[in-house]
């Protein structure tokens, strides 16, 4: 399918703006709508659904939401706050408009739950990285914390943010991230629903980063945003830039 681009990259659209049409396709194009990229199709043309960044990728264009709530997808990377302790499962808060359930068997080998409480391995107001395995709209999503890092998280400290701004807290090809961790000397986290778990080498360095990280939350519309934060923390942390 090739698409004429209509708009700039990180340009901000509004609901109902046109991004694209669709100059040829061998599929039959029906009018539909791709809520993980946040637009619709009708009449071969391609719109947002929303008010937020056009985001082109080779010969692809979706938008990233300035404001909204987190939508799960089956792999994506969460981290939920424990809300709930049932006799076979644990509730899950993952900030999305559905709770999602981590079954016993998960956490527990040969869980049996007459023998087992699973108060004992996670209890209300613990949060576990996990990862989802199920999810079509017709049920909660589904987690697993099988998986290299997943599972309880013992130490550090949580970041909320919007989960729009995820995107650009990473970065393209991970840039942002890599500055915040190289910087910070943090090890960080980053989950699609909105959280973030840092684990920094003191609490100093942990404040210059949950300040970055609101900047940059604050300023995703704003292009030179990654030299802005590398200065931003360069002051904070004391840094000399080289000559």
């Amino acid at each position: 399918m090739k698409l004429r681009i209509l708009v700039a990259d990180r340009q901000i659209v509004r609901p109902g703006d046109l991004l694209a049409e669709i100059e040829d396709s061998t599929e039959h194009l029906e009018e539909r709508i791709i809520p993980e990229k946040h637009i619709y199709i009708k009449n071969k043309k391609i719109y947002s659904d929303t008010i937020g960044l056009a985001t082109i990728t080779d010969n692809d264009v979706q938008v990233i939401p300035l404001e909204g709530v987190y939508f799960p997808k089956k792999d994506d990377i969460v981290i939920g706050l424990v809300v709930g302790v049932g006799i076979t499962n644990w509730i899950i808060d993952i900030r999305a408009p559905y709770k999602a359930i981590l079954n016993g068997s998960e956490v527990i080998e040969g869980f049996n739950p007459i023998q087992h409480d699973l108060r004992d391995y996670l209890d209300i107001g613990e949060y576990v990285l996990a990862k989802i395995t199920i999810f079509d709209r017709t049920r909660d999503p589904v987690l697993t914390i099988k998986g290299k890092g997943l599972g309880k998280i013992t130490e550090g400290a949580i970041i909320e943010v919007k989960p729009s701004r995820i995107a650009r807290i990473i970065g393209k090809k991970g840039s942002m991230l890599n500055l915040l961790t190289t910087k910070t000397g943090c090890n960080i986290t980053v989950a699609q629903n909105g959280i973030i778990w840092a684990r920094c080498p003191d609490n100093n360095k942990l404040d210059v980063l949950v300040k970055a990280i609101k900047r940059i939350e604050e300023k995703a519309h704003m292009r030179g945003l990654t030299e802005e934060i590398r200065l931003f923390l360069e002051k904070e942390l004391g840094e000399k830039r080289e000559k």
